[in-house]
């Protein structure tokens, strides 16, 4: 956007053996907004296991984060990658495709059609899973 270094804080996650995309939109990152996420997965998977791995921001490390997942260990196990490893994370490669596919070499006149393109980006990537399985095979 002309003059003006604008980011979206979007919080992603994927499960790697469907491709199943989940994603939250904030206007900070922060164990508030995250927790706001963590909530709207345990909606799609509990009581069913589910294993996160996630990197080491840090609202990762909150204090209110870990009595969350203290409270949730029954259905939820959580994994933080070494720091610095972001290779090791199969979200980054989601957003690499978001990149290819939606913002790479573009100009956005408004955040909101920065925002309208990322949307469009995240509902293919949510209504035909097989344009990014490709780019998780090597986590499985």
């Amino acid at each position: 956007m002309t003059g003006q270094r604008k980011s979206i804080k979007i919080f992603g996650c994927v499960e790697l053996f469907t491709a199943r995309f989940f994603y939250h939109r904030d206007t900070v990152f922060n164990a508030g907004s995250y927790l706001v996420f963590l909530e709207q997965i345990a909606r799609h998977y509990y009581p069913q296991p589910v294993i996160l791995i996630q990197d080491n921001a840090s609202y990762h490390k909150d204090k209110e984060v870990w009595s969350w997942f203290s409270e949730n260990r029954k259905w939820l196990e959580v994994y933080n990658l070494p720091p610095y490893t972001p290779e090791f994370n199969a979200t980054e490669r989601l957003w690499h495709y978001t990149r290819i596919t939606g913002t790479h070499n573009r100009y956005f006149v408004t955040e909101q059609e920065l925002v309208g393109t990322l949307m469009c980006v995240f509902h293919k990537i949510q209504h035909c899973p097989e344009e990014i399985i490709g780019y998780l095979r090597p986590f499985i």
